[in-house]
């Protein structure tokens, strides 16, 4: 029989131990409480157990979705006992403790391992890699990423101030829970340069993390990038405009569609307005359960994880707006 888990009991957790179920029906499927107190069993698993016991039941592999400070260390265990390991967004809350997991990782065999940034997964995603690819936008000069959603309102069981996202010892803020959108970035244009971060909190939601993020980025060809994430948007936006020699690709991440404009006419590249977009979080599994230590160009790897903590640290350090220090 095989064996599958996950560690963590919010909402992504549940997501991926409902997917888990889906791909692998008659599995056994074990959850483990990062805490260690809820012992609450889930729909769709076997049973709640400790990371000892789950070692010892060999499991084919385990997806880590507890909080961002947690994820080394569970991750380091269940590599050492030549499990492999999927680790949900993002890689570790801080790049110290990212850098030294990269380093173990290097320094060791050890089975696959790779980070869940999902929306390399997406299709309209792939669509803008390829048409970038393929020169269709030739050189690009400048990039606008922006995603905003009312935290509040992301879950409806409890009070927003005691999510992960909003405690900062759990990795919570608009960087770190956000940082799908670096990491797209580095995906499509490869490494950047950090020349601007303005930081804020408001008044509205009174946290102790920033609830907005504005960076100016810069990559080694020249491209100029602005991104945008927030917790304060009432109505969601996620999207991406790149402006190019030849035209101009607008990506709406949330209809799934990509456009590209030239000076005569707009022309579809991809839509799928009513695409699942559960079936990205699938995909990714299933691309794990093939992946090699190496991963796959949609898989983020430790290393490309690395380097999004990195940026966030950088503009942490180096913010010029108004936030609780």
């Amino acid at each position: 029989m095989s064996v599958y888990a996950v560690i963590g009991m919010g909402s992504i957790a549940k997501r991926h131990l409902k997917n888990l179920r889906f791909l692998y029906p008659d599995a056994d499927i074990y959850v483990v409480s990062s805490s260690g107190r809820n012992l609450d069993l889930p729909e769709g698993a076997n049973a709640v157990v400790s990371l000892e016991q789950l070692i010892s039941l060999k499991p084919t592999y385990v997806i880590i979705a507890s909080p961002a400070p947690y994820h080394t260390d569970a991750a380091t265990l269940l590599l050492e006992n030549k499990v492999p390991v999927l680790i949900e967004k993002p890689l570790a809350s801080d790049s110290e403790d990212a850098a030294k997991f990269l380093e173990l990782c290097s320094s060791k065999d050890y089975p696959p391992v790779a980070v869940g940034y999902c929306l390399r997964f997406l299709p309209s995603a792939l669509a803008v890699k390829a048409f970038l690819e393929t020169e269709g936008l030739g050189t690009v000069y400048n990039v606008s990423s922006v995603v905003g959603q009312y935290l509040p309102g992301w879950r409806s069981d409890r009070n927003y101030k005691d999510s992960v996202s909003a405690k900062k010892e759990l990795g919570g803020g608009a960087l770190l829970e956000l940082s799908h959108e670096l990491d797209y970035l580095m995906w499509l244009f490869g490494s950047v340069t950090l020349q601007h971060s303005w930081l804020r909190t408001t008044a509205e939601l009174g946290l102790e993390v920033e609830e907005i993020a504005d960076l100016v980025l810069t990559t080694e060809s020249g491209v100029h990038i602005s991104v945008h994430l927030d917790f304060i948007q009432k109505s969601t936006q996620r999207k991406c405009e790149l402006i190019g020699e030849k035209g101009r690709l607008f990506w709406d991440l949330l209809a799934n569609t990509v456009t590209f404009i030239d000076a005569t006419t707009t022309t579809v590249i991809y839509a799928d307005p009513q695409y699942d977009k559960n079936r990205m979080y699938l995909d990714m599994l299933k691309t794990f359960a093939a992946a090699d230590n190496d991963g796959t160009q949609e898989l983020a790897s430790v290393h490309s994880s690395l380097n999004v903590v990195q940026l966030i640290d950088a503009a942490k350090k180096t913010n010029k707006g108004r936030i609780v220090s």
